[in-house]
C-alpha cells in the first residue's frame, strides 16, 4: 500500500470506537432478545463482525498489528418468512471437490469414453478424436464423469474417480407455486432466498475438529 493510501491514526481510532459501540449494541440485543432466533441479535452480530473486520484491517495497514480475537462468520439462517404450509419446494445442493488424483480421473473418464464414444464427443465438443482428448484433459474428463453419473453416485464413489470431498450443503426451500418448465434454468441459483429455507443439512471437516471423544459416534451431518 502506498504512503498516500495509508489510513491515518485518527481513522484507526474511529474504527476502534465503532467496535466498542457495536459491542454495546450486541450486548444490548442479547439482553433484550425475544427468543433463540431473534433477528435483532443476528443483525447486531453482523454489525459487530463488520466493525471488527474494518478495525483489524486498518490496524494492520497502519501499525502492522492484528487483533487477538476473531469473530466467526454467521452461518445461521435468518428468520423464516415463507409460507406455513408450502405447496412447492426447491432443493438446492452444493458439493465441493478437489481433483486429488488427476491420473485416476483421466483413467476413469477414458474408460467411460471407450465404452461410450458419444459421451466423449459431448464433453470435448467438436475436437477431433474426442475420445483421446478425454484421457488427457481434466476439463473434458470432468464433463464425461458428471455426464455419465448422477451427483449422488459421484458423491458415494468420489475416491474411485480421483476426487476428494470438501464441504457440502443441502437447502430445502419453500416456494409459493411450482415453477414453470424451464423458468429458472438460465439462472438456477439466483432465486435462492435464505429466509425461505425450511431446513438445511451441512457436512464439513470443521465439524470433525469440533467433535470430542464423547461425540465420535454422532453423525457428521448438521441441520441448521
Amino acid at each position: 500500500m502506498s504512503d498516500a493510501a495509508q489510513p491515518s491514526a485518527a481513522e484507526v481510532r474511529a474504527a476502534a470506537e465503532a467496535v466498542k459501540a457495536a459491542l454495546d449494541r450486541h450486548l444490548d440485543a442479547v439482553e433484550r432478545r425475544s427468543g433463540q432466533d431473534d433477528p435483532a441479535v443476528y443483525a447486531a452480530f453482523d454489525e459487530l463482525a463488520a466493525a471488527a473486520e474494518v478495525y483489524d484491517e486498518l490496524l494492520y495497514d497502519t501499525y502492522d498489528e492484528v487483533t487477538p480475537f476473531e469473530i466467526p462468520g454467521n452461518d445461521a439462517l435468518p428468520a423464516y418468512v415463507g409460507p406455513e404450509e408450502p405447496s412447492a419446494l426447491s432443493v438446492l445442493i452444493r458439493r465441493d471437490y478437489t481433483v486429488a488424483e488427476p491420473q485416476r480421473l483421466l483413467h476413469q473418464a477414458q474408460r467411460i469414453a471407450d465404452l461410450d464414444p458419444d459421451a466423449a464427443d459431448e464433453a470435448a465438443g467438436s475436437v477431433a478424436d474426442a475420445a483421446a482428448v478425454v484421457g488427457t484433459s481434466v476439463h473434458a474428463a470432468l464433463g464425461v464423469l458428471f455426464g455419465e453419473f448422477e451427483p449422488d453416485e459421484i458423491a458415494s464413489r468420489h475416491k474411485e474417480f480421483g476426487l476428494e470431498e470438501g464441504d457440502s450443503t443441502l437447502w430445502v426451500a419453500a416456494a409459493d407455486d411450482p415453477a414453470e418448465p424451464g423458468e429458472w434454468l438460465s439462472a438456477p441459483f439466483d432465486q435462492a432466498d435464505p429466509q425461505r429455507v425450511v431446513c438445511r443439512f451441512d457436512v464439513s471437516a470443521v465439524f470433525d475438529e469440533e467433535l470430542g471423544d464423547d461425540d465420535m459416534l454422532e453423525p457428521l451431518d448438521h441441520e441448521r
